[in-house]
């Protein structure tokens, strides 16, 4: 028998499989996504990353904190707050990208395609691709390397499939 569909237990299971997703997400970046960015790069990209590996880098979550603590309170973040704020823009984008996901997906199988690797794909070509250079947040994908979207890309199937995971799970509890 097929469970009743609800947007609002969809959202939620969605909200939790994007939660854990981005923590699977953020594994994934520090391990099995650097190695394949290094494969994936000319030996000359290789050389220039591990030359800018010591510098501290500002992210798009961090930009994005910085730039709604300043439209909130007209002060910029110090880079500390940076640190922190970044992790909690990660979080709660992927808890609302989730939820939609989750929302969508309980009624439409065209959502749930590839075991969640479509979202993962939409997700990447309409945040990273294009919000983060239409909001200022970071480069064009034109001005970057081929080879610089891979692990991104990958992280993002990764996210997909991590946040489909969870919630057909979260949904045969309720």
């Amino acid at each position: 028998m097929e469970k009743q569909k609800s947007a609002v237990l969809g959202i939620l299971a969605g909200m939790a499989g994007g939660l854990a997703a981005a923590w699977v997400m953020n594994v994934f970046m520090a391990g099995p996504g650097q190695t394949l960015q290094q494969s994936v790069q000319s030996d000359e990209e290789n050389r220039e990353q591990q030359a800018h590996s010591g510098e501290p880098k500002e992210d798009a979550t961090m930009k994005a904190a910085d730039a709604i603590a300043h439209t909130v309170t007209g002060e910029h973040l110090s880079w500390a707050e940076k640190e922190k704020g970044g992790p909690i823009v990660h979080y709660a984008f992927a808890a609302l990208a989730g939820g939609l996901y989750g929302g969508l997906a309980e009624y439409s199988s065209t959502v749930r395609s590839g075991f969640g690797t479509s979202f993962g794909g939409v997700l990447f070509s309409t945040a990273d691709v294009l919000a983060v250079p239409a909001f200022d947040l970071g480069p064009s994908a034109a001005d970057e390397p081929v080879s610089a979207l891979a692990s991104p890309f990958a992280a993002h199937i990764v996210y997909g499939v991590t946040t489909e995971l969870v919630r057909r799970i979260v949904r045969a509890l309720f």
